[in-house]
C-alpha cells in the first residue's frame, strides 16, 4: 500500500486550482509548447501560434502572471521566455496518463 500523503489546506487547494485552470487554455498551452525552444518575442509567438497579437498578449499576461514565464522587453519588443521549467513536467506526466487512457480504451475495440 503506498504511503500516505499530506492532505492539503483549503489555501493551497485554492492555489492548486489556480494553476489548473491557467494550464486549462489551449492556447496558453500551444504558447508554452513553442517557448520549449527558447525565448521568443511576442510577434513570433502569434506567428507560430496563429493567433492574433492582442489575443497572445492578453494569455501571456495570464501566464507571468502565474509565474509561468517571464518577460523581458529590448526597445520595442517584449520576449517572453519559460519561467517555471516543472511545467513540463506537469504536462509531460498529463500527457503519459492520457495516451496509457488511449491505448486502454483501443484495445477495449480492437
Amino acid at each position: 500500500m503506498p504511503a500516505k500523503k499530506a492532505l492539503l489546506s483549503d489555501d493551497a487547494l485554492q492555489l492548486v486550482a489556480r494553476r489548473f485552470a491557467v494550464l486549462g487554455e489551449p492556447m496558453r498551452l500551444r504558447l508554452l509548447r513553442a517557448l520549449i525552444e527558447g525565448e521568443k518575442s511576442v510577434g513570433a509567438l502569434a506567428a507560430e501560434t496563429e493567433g492574433t497579437q492582442a489575443n497572445v498578449s492578453r494569455h501571456l499576461q495570464t501566464l507571468a502572471e502565474a509565474g509561468l514565464v517571464g518577460r523581458r522587453k529590448e526597445g520595442l519588443q517584449v520576449f517572453y521566455s519559460i519561467a517555471d521549467p516543472s511545467i513540463f513536467d506537469l504536462c509531460e506526466l498529463v500527457c503519459g496518463s492520457l495516451n496509457q487512457q488511449t491505448r486502454a480504451r483501443a484495445r477495449i475495440f480492437a
